[in-house]
């Protein structure tokens, strides 16, 4: 995956602290998704009334919705510390041993990427969803025995962007299950003007909207931007951001109106100008185009389907006429209708 996107819902470690400054803390502050807001609001506070820990939470969705976010949020409300992991980061059972038996009562572990845990460690962490126990083996050959370590109750937080690759019986202990979607124009544009204000910048006319229409429906974007945006307006201007501002800005970083950057346009233009269109293979997409297949389908796909530029069937990706006409290339066989907006209501 290309590192220096600007338009990626991938994060990395030098947005942590932005994200952090930025993130809201309370369920009250969270903007978007509301009908997830108001079923974990209900869950919440059955919760705490009962005195309870959290059912196990599973969020899943593209990179930069704000799973992380979530995570913290349901830790805050509950009134409990939170501890952050990864898939990738627990190897073995006594990494994952060594996390579950640090947890106070009703705590919350969040682990991020879940569907790349290890099956050996998958194993381990059913009986400590299911009945709060770890089961661990102890030595080797004959001599090996098992143990039974006591846990606090405890609320395990998966976040995923792969749900397919999540095995059905880790996915099947998750109490709670939400998909998270890619948030409307009008929603990006009060976060941006939320951070906008937590960062001192002046925003003024249209510019949140400007924003927010570029931003792939995905917050982390609709920052990343903002504080990009922010860089040129201090450097080219007097430090606030107008219409046009943010609109020079955005063009200079080869982010068009619709969020798509020069990788977006690379694969549209492969399917159209290689395949005649499509159908055409995942894997073949991505060797054109010299990237990994994972990263095609799990980064760049979903927000080109999402706005209708891209369509995924049985013989592979086509692109549609929609794309066609914001190319400007016709569609071979093909006749183009009106050009769909994702910011009209």
């Amino acid at each position: 995956m290309s590192d220096d996107r600007m338009v990626t819902g991938t994060g990395d470690a030098s947005e942590r602290q932005w994200e952090a400054a930025l993130r809201p803390r309370r369920l009250a502050e969270y903007i978007g998704q509301p009908k997830l807001k108001e079923n974990l609001g209900i869950y919440l506070q059955a919760a705490a009334r009962r005195g309870d820990a959290l059912d196990h939470v599973l969020l899943c969705g593209p990179p930069g919705l704000g799973k992380t976010t979530l995570a913290h949020i349901i830790a805050a409300e509950m009134g409990v510390n939170i501890r952050v992991t990864s898939g990738p980061l627990i190897e073995k059972a006594g990494d994952l041993a060594a996390l579950l038996t640090n947890l106070e009562p009703r705590d919350t572990l969040f682990i991020d990427e879940i569907h790349r845990l290890s099956p050996a460690v998958e194993e381990i962490l059913y009986p400590a969803m299911e009945d709060f126990k770890l089961d661990l083996l102890v030595g080797q050959g004959p001599g090996a025995r098992t143990i039974t370590l006591p846990l606090q109750p405890f609320t395990l937080i998966g976040a995923t962007t792969r749900m397919g690759l999540l095995s059905g019986p880790l996915r099947n202990r998750f109490g709670i299950n939400f998909h998270m979607d890619f948030y409307p124009v009008k929603d990006l544009q009060v976060i941006v003007e939320r951070s906008a204000r937590l960062l001192l910048v002046p925003l003024e006319g249209n510019a949140s909207e400007e924003l927010a229409r570029r931003s792939r429906g995905t917050p982390r974007v609709a920052n990343r931007l903002l504080r990009r945006v922010r860089d040129y307006a201090q450097i080219l201007g007097d430090g606030a951001v107008d219409e046009a501002m943010a609109r020079d800005s955005l063009e200079r970083m080869e982010v068009d109106r619709f969020g798509l950057d020069d990788v977006d346009r690379r694969i549209l233009l492969t399917i159209l100008e290689k395949f005649r269109g499509g159908p055409v293979g995942l894997n073949t997409i991505a060797a054109s185009i010299g990237e990994e297949a994972d990263s095609v389908e799990e980064i760049y796909e979903p927000y080109l389907m999402q706005i209708g530029f891209l369509e995924r069937t049985p013989r592979g990706r086509r692109i549609t006429a929609r794309a066609c006409e914001h190319l400007g290339i016709p569609l071979p066989g093909g006749t183009v209708p009106a050009l769909f907006d994702p910011g009209a209501p």
